[in-house]
């Protein structure tokens, strides 16, 4: 028996371009599948726009399945909208009520600034990575499957990690649009693997010098991001990364910047 279509109210954000002036406009839509995913409704609604003539929503895309971290919209007050662990692309209209209304908007933060649309420019997450640098790996023909051991639950610990897709979700949701979960992900899948341990203290201040200049804010631990992420990335990288860059601070070649402490005698 087939589903019956639904009604909606969609409240978009709309910008030509990063300097243009944005505003909210309202669009009514039905005859749409409760089974749709939230994009293909947003494509639905293109090709409506398209044949009255007029600009089409501006949205990023590409492969959804949840895996590319493209399809970054902030709806009804959440990034990815009201879900646990999904991306808007798998985020299906049948979470909405008949008749309701929906607010979409972009991600909102200085490091993200609006392209068009709800398009936002995401190459900060880009250069961070980027200032991380490189692995040192061995070449040469490739080593036995088993000749690095590493215990189970280390390997579990970094492909968690190694989870995040970089979608923005947790600067999205963070109300300093701190980057610190993606910034930790991304150091501690190489932190705790072998592999990564030539570059290791290089790489934390790099990567966390390069997260202040792109103009991301603090973090002050309120566990929004964690709360949001659609790969549900453990607060708990973000206390790795403090610690990294505890341990590659106390240990660089800037030790001697440090004020000495004074410690009296007290026998």
């Amino acid at each position: 028996m087939e589903h019956q279509t639904r009604k909606y109210t969609l409240k978009i954000w709309r910008q030509a371009n990063p300097n243009a002036k944005g505003e909210v406009k309202t669009y009514q839509i039905d005859k749409i599948s409760p089974d749709s995913s939230f994009l293909e409704m947003i494509d639905f609604l293109n090709e409506t726009l398209l044949k009255k003539g007029e600009d089409p929503i501006a949205f990023d895309h590409d492969c959804r399945e949840g895996i590319c971290g493209m399809c970054s919209m902030y709806i009804n007050g959440h990034p990815h909208g009201k879900g646990e662990g999904i991306t808007t692309c798998q985020l299906h209209m049948r979470s909405f009520a008949d008749g309701e209304t929906i607010y979409i908007e972009p991600w909102r933060a200085k490091a993200f600034p609006v392209i068009k649309d709800l398009v936002t420019d995401r190459s900060a997450f880009d250069r961070i990575i980027q200032a991380g640098g490189y692995v040192s790996v061995g070449t040469g023909s490739a080593p036995d499957a088993n000749e690095i051991l590493i215990p189970k639950n280390i390997a579990d610990e970094a492909m968690d990690a190694a989870q995040c897709i970089g979608c923005g979700a947790c600067v999205a949701a963070c109300k300093n649009s701190s980057a610190m979960l993606f910034v930790s992900a991304k150091v501690s899948q190489l932190a705790l693997l072998p592999q990564g341990q030539s570059e290791r203290k290089r790489r934390v201040e790099k990567m966390l010098t390069q997260m202040d200049a792109e103009g991301f804010g603090s973090c002050t631990n309120t566990g929004a991001c964690e709360a949001e992420c659609p790969k549900q990335i453990s607060l708990t990288h973000i206390a790795r990364l403090n610690r990294e860059y505890l341990s590659a601070r106390v240990s660089s070649d800037q030790l001697e910047e440090l004020p000495l402490i004074k410690i009296e005698k007290t026998y």
